[in-house]
């Protein structure tokens, strides 16, 4: 930063002297420019949206730095939206369109925000703890490679010891796998349930059909 603000400096004192700004101005911008390929190419989104806007400091119809900022705030939005920050998302996405009106991925992501946001507002009407839920999930799921590894475990050892308790293990662990697996899909099915149609004691007289419905999950 500090290399790149001498540049500035010097360009501003040399230009009435020498006639140049011109040169010197392209010079800085073709190197924001660079500077902000290669942080997007790296994924890092924030340095290269400085750089852009850097190069449109100096010379605002680029078309590179343009289509580098929009880029680039598409990713942004794509990332906030993962994180279910839509408004960020939305943000985002305003300044992408300053640069890119007609971009139709844009649009494409703007259009499933919002109707993330619409689901996101029935869900919490049905279900506000679906988030903890869904965590919980995952954290369970994330162990089963583990059980898995502890079966391959255990049949590589009979692989050079030749004792047949390894394989009951084996099966006595894969028991216990299946076992597991079948209660996080019926708490899977049940977190479905909950998520289209509430809890029974918020529900009780409507079916889950016609909640679904309003709420098509895959």
């Amino acid at each position: 930063m500090i290399r790149i603000a001498r540049t500035l400096i010097c360009a501003a004192l040399l230009a009435p002297l020498c006639g140049c700004a011109g040169p010197i101005a392209q010079a800085i911008v073709e190197t924001r420019n660079h500077q902000g390929d290669l942080a997007l190419d790296n994924r890092n989104y924030n340095d290269a949206a400085l750089a852009y806007r850097l190069a449109l400091r100096i010379s605002p119809d680029d078309e590179h730095a343009r289509a580098g900022l929009a880029a680039v705030q598409l990713r942004i939005a794509a990332q906030e939206y993962e994180l279910s920050k839509f408004d960020e998302a939305l943000d985002a996405l305003a300044v992408a369109a300053k640069y890119d009106p007609d971009s139709v991925l844009l649009v494409e992501l703007k259009t499933q925000i919002e109707q993330a946001r619409v689901k996101r507002e029935i869900v919490l009407s049905n279900y506000p703890t679906y988030k903890e839920t869904g965590l919980a999930l995952r954290k369970s799921y994330f162990l089963l490679p583990k059980q898995t590894n502890a079966i391959v475990a255990s049949l590589q050892r009979f692989d050079y010891s030749y004792d047949s308790s390894e394989l009951l293990t084996a099966i006595r662990q894969s028991n216990q796998l299946n076992a597991e697996v079948a209660r996080l899909t019926a708490r899977l099915v049940n977190y479905r349930q909950l998520v289209e149609a509430g809890s029974p004691e918020r529900s009780a007289q409507a079916p889950l059909a016609p909640a679904a419905s309003l709420l098509p999950l895959p």
